[in-house]
């Protein structure tokens, strides 16, 4: 194997009263989102994309809601933990490419951020974690304002070969 590429997705509906966290940065925000951990869409959607490529299943079957453990888990950390999985089947992610969608609020003034803190807990370089930003064109429930959605695609290779 040289290379391998996963995607992943997540979404979150808002809620009040929680604080928004989003590639590991919390961003000052009127609202969080709803979840059973800190519910980071970017961090999420990026886990499952290297579960996934890794062929590791996903989030949930690794951090079910169900396990009070990972209540109001940090994402980030959770993250780190699915790059340790990898390891452990001899494999490392190589990069990620990655989409927030999201009304509101504007996340540009936290791409960089975003990036190092991905990047970090993947074991990379910045400039290997892509952190990019889309609105919903007022469609849907993005569009309406009504929650933040996430997309990833990483590429994972075995020791060495990357």
């Amino acid at each position: 194997m040289t290379a391998r590429s996963g995607i992943g997705f997540d979404s979150h509906r808002f809620e009040e009263g929680r604080r928004l966290v989003l590639g590991g940065v919390e961003v000052p925000y009127t609202r969080g989102l709803a979840g059973h951990s800190d519910a980071d869409v970017l961090a999420h959607a990026v886990t499952d994309a290297l579960l996934g490529a890794a062929g590791l299943d996903d989030i949930g079957l690794h951090f079910p809601d169900t396990d009070e453990h990972w209540r109001d888990a940090d994402s980030i950390e959770l993250l780190r933990r699915a790059c340790a999985l990898l390891d452990e089947n001899g494999l490392a992610p190589v990069n990620v490419d990655t989409v927030v969608l999201c009304e509101a609020p504007k996340l540009g003034p936290f791409r960089d951020a975003m990036r190092e803190r991905l990047a970090d807990a993947l074991g990379l370089a910045a400039a290997d974690v892509g952190v990019k930003f889309t609105t919903g064109e007022g469609m849907g429930f993005v569009g309406r304002g009504e929650g933040i959605a996430a997309l990833a695609t990483a590429t994972v290779a075995a020791h060495g070969s990357g």
